[in-house]
């Protein structure tokens, strides 16, 4: 019992260090985007901020899951969180655009070693039948990030600068590294096993998510169809704040109604998924989220006003938790965490390449043909993915035990 409270107490902590470090990331998000603007007066250049994150996944993925499997995880994600911090302290204090970018590249690096370290030690330290409520939570946490982020980045603009912003982004960061090290140590190996790291050792791990991706097909099959809806929402919500503006000729207090509407329907849907996550199955979460997204996407798509913009919006929006808690389970459940590292982490660069090609095929369409042509291509390729999502879930899968791999070290 006291073991199981100990167990508890480090889930809340986990929970609050991830929302802290959520907030301020927003936070940090806006700020940033305004400094941008006001230095340069480019909407091309603040363009450029959203090609970083990509970016950043493709210069670190292809090596961070083999360093992000040997180490120890706390240490490891106190290290970046606080790194992250110093580099975010520096960043106000940079003039040069392209310094800019460098260093937000550098912080958009340090999140991507971040996620795995998080997500690996997160799956070791809730037990598996907890694991799918805890990803409730986790999903209420980020929906309130989104919420309560730029709230506080409005007020601290009323009353100071962006530049006040990203320095409490990165006393937010510092503080939810210290409250990492508050947790239990869950490593088994020792730190002396973990120095050495060479192409050698790189090639095998390459070898090795190769040989999981060949031997379990379905598992890998549901993963890149669900993250293919996520990667077109992406390309869809490049040109969101385009289609409000010119197709549906919204106010710029329209439009802000409208982004409340989405943040509200996030937070809704993150209450019901904590309350309706142990009556649903991973597979439902995953299939019956994916179709209601891609839906609120066709209602925002094919509307020619305010209300049914908004109604797509609320819909699509309250999906995410359901869907986005159901795919972390799923990954929990099927990829070995011994290397759940180095597979995730390549995966990751395969999206991150299609992320750039989609959004960048989505300007051009709307550039070239018209906005709402683009939106609504989008969309029906999302549609159709969500769909064989659903249909391929409802197929019984002999490979949906934690499968086990020979050399994971």
């Amino acid at each position: 019992m006291k073991k199981g409270k100990r167990n508890k107490k480090s889930q809340l902590i986990l929970l609050a260090s991830t929302g802290m470090a959520n907030i301020g990331e927003w936070v940090y998000h806006i700020a940033i985007n305004l400094i941008i603007f006001n230095q340069t007066g480019s909407a091309l250049a603040v363009t450029g901020l959203y090609l970083l994150k990509p970016l950043a996944t493709l210069l670190t993925n292809g090596w961070s899951g083999s360093i992000v499997d040997r180490v120890n995880k706390r240490k490891f994600m106190t290290s970046l969180l606080l790194f992250q911090a110093m580099i975010l302290s520096i960043l106000p204090l940079v003039t040069s655009l392209w310094w800019v970018y460098c260093l937000v590249l550098v912080v958009n690096m340090g999140h991507a070693l971040y996620h795995p370290a998080s997500i690996i030690y997160m799956t070791k330290l809730v037990p598996i039948h907890e694991r799918k409520q805890f990803n409730s939570f986790r999903s209420l946490m980020d929906s309130g990030a989104f919420v309560i982020g730029p709230a506080i980045a409005g007020f601290l603009f009323i009353i100071s600068t962006p530049v006040t912003a990203i320095y409490v982004n990165a006393i937010a960061l510092m503080l939810a590294g210290f409250l990492i090290l508050l947790l239990p140590n869950l490593e088994s190996f020792k730190a002396k096993e973990t120095t050495t790291f060479t192409f050698k050792q790189l090639r095998e791990d390459w070898r090795i998510v190769y040989e999981f991706s060949k031997k379990f097909r379905s598992v890998v099959i549901i993963y890149f169809l669900f993250s293919a809806v996520i990667v077109m929402t992406a390309g869809v919500d490049s040109l969101e704040a385009a289609f409000s503006k010119d197709v549906l000729n919204l106010s710029n207090t329209e439009y802000g109604f409208l982004v409340s509407i989405a943040g509200g329907g996030i937070l809704v849907g993150a209450v019901m998924n904590t309350f309706l996550v142990k009556r649903l199955s991973t597979s439902m979460l995953i299939g019956a989220g994916s179709l209601l997204l891609a839906l609120g996407y066709v209602v925002f798509a094919t509307s020619s006003g305010m209300t049914m913009a908004a109604v797509g919006c609320f819909i699509l929006s309250f999906s995410l938790a359901f869907a986005n808690t159901g795919f972390l389970t799923f990954y929990q459940e099927h990829i070995p965490v011994e290397v759940m590292g180095r597979i995730v982490s390549l995966f990751g660069v395969a999206e991150a390449i299609v992320i750039i090609i989609v959004t960048v095929a989505c300007g051009a369409m709307a550039e070239f043909v018209s906005i709402r042509f683009s939106v609504t291509a989008g969309v029906l390729v999302m549609v159709v993915i969500a769909i064989v999502v659903f249909v391929h879930l409802l197929i019984p899968m002999k490979a949906w035990k934690t499968p086990r791999l020979k050399s994971a070290r």
